[in-house]
């Protein structure tokens, strides 16, 4: 460890607030990673730590926090749609997508918002600038990670967002749940076999589904014959960021394609969260980025 590293520690005391993630199972979580590093280079008197919560100890574990002075938490699977019907306030953008992804602790109050949105749209920002207002997008999957992908495409004001699944009954369910938001008449729901017609037409295709992650390292969403129709120049943004890259992104780049994987988009929602929780309009988003490369590097 050499001196650089020693600055990410600090001394935990009686004063020392917290913050966390919670979620079921948490242990591989790379929040405190990076969270830690900002804290530290910051030089504030706070730590963030997981907390492995089971669905049905949701609402005491919040009490919990409450009672012990917790400042501010993220949400991970299996919470992020479970925690809305016991947050005092929801965000606008969480009630659209119908996930939280960030919980405040404001007074008696527990306040939800999304930062996942803002994360993916922060990391295409910083890779990629471009006029998204004629591009066109097309997102693999329709499980919760499709949410704010969808809610992101619809901010970035894309010409046309079309979203393929595998599952009829399930596009209709995800295409419903829609009813009362904002974004319901933005995009479009496709079957899988529609594939063929649509990415000749894409300028971003984004990976939403857990294929190509381990174990599952040597399979893609898209075949090589699927890729082999995606325009050179686009952009192919897979959510996974470990293997690095993904079949899915290797065979992009063989296209010709804008390889980009999940961890910025990690490190952007993440910083959008601190952010909140701090109350202030910067925090160090080199530092949280470096922390989790060298820890994936480790």
């Amino acid at each position: 460890m050499n001196n650089q590293d020693n600055n990410y520690y600090q001394q935990i005391t009686g004063k020392t607030k917290l913050l966390g993630v919670i979620g079921h199972p948490v242990e591989h979580s790379l929040s405190p990673v990076m969270h830690n590093a900002a804290l530290s280079k910051l030089g504030l008197d706070y730590v963030y730590l997981p907390f492995p919560i089971a669905p049905e100890n949701l609402e005491i574990a919040m009490a919990g926090f409450a009672a012990i002075g917790v400042v501010g938490f993220s949400v991970t699977i299996p919470h992020k749609q479970a925690i809305l019907a016991i947050l005092t306030e929801i965000s606008p953008i969480s009630q659209a997508i119908g996930a939280v992804n960030t919980v405040t602790h404001q007074g008696n109050k527990w306040v939800g918002t999304n930062t996942d949105v803002e994360g993916f749209i922060a990391s295409l920002q910083t890779t990629y600038q471009q006029d998204w207002s004629q591009k066109k997008a097309v997102i693999l999957g329709n499980g919760g990670a499709a949410r704010a992908i969808v809610a992101g495409c619809v901010q970035l004001g894309l010409a046309e967002i079309h979203l393929v699944g595998r599952n009829m009954y399930q596009l209709r369910q995800f295409r419903h749940s829609w009813q009362n938001s904002p974004y319901v008449d933005k995009f479009q729901v496709h079957v899988w076999e529609e594939l063929p017609k649509l990415i000749p037409l894409a300028n971003l295709v984004v990976n939403t589904t857990p294929m190509g992650m381990y174990p599952q390292v040597d399979e893609s969403p898209l075949s090589s014959e699927d890729m082999a129709n995606l325009p050179s120049g686009a952009i192919a943004y897979d959510l996974i960021y470990i293997p690095k890259p993904t079949k899915f992104l290797k065979l992009a780049e063989t296209q010709g394609a804008i390889a980009i994987d999940g961890l910025e988009m990690l490190v952007q929602q993440g910083a959008a969260a601190l952010k909140i929780w701090l109350q202030q309009e910067t925090v160090p988003v080199g530092e949280m980025r470096q922390a989790l490369q060298n820890h994936l590097r480790s």
